[in-house]
């Protein structure tokens, strides 16, 4: 939890104990069914947990904001931004029905009243969006083409409604596709750990 509290400081007491679980959480799972590789799994709350809440350094939502996860799997970065935004409303979808299981168990342990996951492909997903959010799950020009649809047109958060994208790398392709319309922010500029270095949040208004 140290490394949570060290970039976010005005956690209530309910965000910090669900943090606190989610360690033990999927780490039980974890021995039942592999959603999280066996090296980054002591390393939950760095890799995983931080890693999804650098968005929350990008935007806060406003309560009321409706955020799609595509390809979830274990549920990041959704969770974690679930736990750190409570009135907004989080729907987490994967195509792997034994990723979703274990989503649907985080949620339940944790009481997270505003997600709902989902075993179903993003093409088949018929809701609209204020933001879609996804870790580095396909290609981002095969994502945006997923999401672009889902997306509402009516925008209520100081960020324009959109994608917001982790991914580590080379993003120079996909910033020859999309132009002027990304947003690149590095996420070293957020948190000092290394793992960091070349990670990025990519937004596509």
């Amino acid at each position: 939890m140290e490394i949570i509290e060290k970039y976010f400081d005005k956690l209530s007491p309910e965000m910090s104990g669900r943090f606190a679980k989610l360690k033990g959480i999927y780490s039980e799972w974890n021995e039942k069914i592999n959603v999280i590789s066996r090296k980054d799994i002591d390393k939950l709350e760095e890799r995983h947990i931080l890693h999804s809440l650098s968005i929350a350094k990008i935007i806060s939502f406003t309560p009321g904001t409706d955020i799609l996860d595509i390809g979830t799997g274990g549920g990041f970065p959704g969770i974690p931004l679930a736990i750190m935004f409570p009135e907004c409303n989080f729907v987490l979808a994967d195509s792997i029905g034994k990723k979703i299981t274990v989503v649907k168990a985080v949620v339940e342990a944790l009481e997270l009243n505003n997600v709902i996951a989902m075993n179903m492909r993003a093409e088949e997903i018929k809701r609209k969006f204020d933001f879609a959010v996804s870790r580095a799950v396909t290609d981002l020009k095969i994502l945006h083409s997923w999401v672009r649809t889902k997306i509402k047109s009516e925008n209520r958060n100081v960020l324009k409604n959109g994608l917001l994208y982790l991914k580590g790398g080379d993003v120079t392709e996909d910033l020859k596709y999309f132009g002027k319309s990304i947003n690149v922010f590095e996420i070293k500029d957020m948190f000092e750990e290394e793992f960091f270095e070349t990670k990025k949040v990519l937004y596509i208004s």
